[in-house]
């Protein structure tokens, strides 16, 4: 937009969609060819697989940046490599996650830069407000830890959707700018690929996306594998916001690719299973101990024996100040510190860091002693213990 705020006929062109110079197809053409590679069945299938991993991988990352995370149910799209430029039109930050154990293959998480920049400032102890315009060395590692974090719990939910334990490599992490060419090395090398989107929420800081770059026959797999697991065991139920995904498994199976998308089912127990079960077992009612008799320090006067033996760390202060930065850094062989105990007051004992007792200090041969003046009574050493 460089003539007086006219744009050109390339710029029309691109936001039109219809850059046929370079032979790319229209984006309607991606939706048809969705046919041909998964059944809708299929594909919300592996829209499931990612909201429950995903799940745990929202708290995983609220955890470590001390924020409320939201990532939404996602939605799953077809794109091509020609059209990776209209996809992804401002620069990312791209993660590759390969998994080694479990099953072989990997994904791309794909996030804005503006998005990574907050998540690293709020990894090196900002509040995200302010966050620094230009992505280093420094903040990709920061962002680089906040998703290996995020994809080991990922994983660690997707040991229990598919019975077998998952495992990946540390993510590998890059700036990535598809208009200029820079960063595309961890995209798929296929010409066609999965895109699973999420609606990324951190605080009031982020509202913005989260994508997962699937190769074709990586998600195949993953469906494959899913759908196969739950001929060949008894059904083990996760709940989502879609319902009960083990049910809606097996529905696939039973009804096969032509019976429309997933219908939402919430599984059924059997009562007569139940009651079966109930008639077979012993049924007691539990007892629980009277402790209301009982003196507070009575359970640690019985076990105290049993911890006789463990060593203690026993530290005398003598006294303390406190020291800005700048006077620290002033202090020179010769400066004299002064404390807060007045001379000839009585000096602290302290055992594990708690202060038992005081005492006075004194010269034992050519080493420093102290001589107990003062001491908690036994109770009070326990608690403090």
């Amino acid at each position: 937009m460089n003539n007086g705020g006219m744009l050109s006929q390339e710029e029309i062109d691109a936001l039109l969609g219809n850059d046929n110079e370079s032979g790319r197809g229209q984006p309607e053409d991606i939706g048809e060819n969705m046919i041909d590679h998964f059944t809708e069945i299929e594909k919300d299938v592996l829209g499931e697989i990612g909201n429950i991993s995903f799940g745990s991988a929202a708290t995983a990352l609220s955890t470590i940046l001390n924020q409320k995370v939201e990532i939404t149910t996602p939605t799953v799209d077809l794109v091509s490599k020609s059209h990776l430029e209209q996809e992804f039109t401002v620069p990312y930050v791209s993660i590759l996650v390969e998994y080694t154990e479990g099953f072989q293959g990997s994904n791309v998480l794909i996030v804005k830069t503006s998005d990574a920049s907050v998540i690293a400032h709020l990894m090196m102890g900002g509040d995200g407000l302010n966050p620094s315009n230009v992505i280093g060395e420094m903040e990709l590692s920061a962002v680089q830890e906040a998703m290996n974090q995020m994809m080991g719990s990922s994983a660690t939910s997707m040991s229990t959707i598919f019975d077998r334990k998952i495992d990946i490599s540390p993510p590998a992490i890059e700036l990535m700018d598809v208009k200029e060419d820079v960063g595309t090395e961890n995209l798929p090398a296929d010409e066609m690929m999965f895109k699973v989107s999420f609606r990324l929420k951190i605080g009031n800081l982020v509202d913005s996306s989260i994508m997962q770059i699937i190769p074709i026959h990586f998600a195949k797999t993953l469906v494959d594998l899913l759908l196969n697991k739950s001929d060949k065991v008894s059904p083990v139920t996760f709940e989502t916001p879609s319902g009960s995904f083990t049910q809606q498994a097996q529905d696939m199976k039973e009804k096969g690719p032509d019976r429309g998308k997933l219908e939402k089912k919430q599984a059924v127990p059997d009562e007569t299973a139940k009651h079966s079960k109930a008639s077979h077992s012993n049924v007691q009612a539990v007892e629980f101990s009277d402790f209301n008799d009982q003196p507070v320090l009575q359970g640690k006067s019985q076990n105290i024996e049993l911890l006789m033996d463990i060593p203690l760390q026993v530290n005398v202060e003598l006294g303390s100040t406190k020291k800005t930065v700048k006077e620290v850094l002033e202090l020179s062989p010769g400066a004299i510190i002064e404390l807060d105990k007045l001379a000839g007051e009585p000096v602290d004992i302290l055992i594990n860091q708690k202060n038992v007792a005081k005492g006075e200090v004194v010269v034992i041969d050519e080493n420093f002693g102290v001589r107990i003046t003062e001491i908690l009574n036994q109770h009070d050493r326990l608690c403090k213990l």
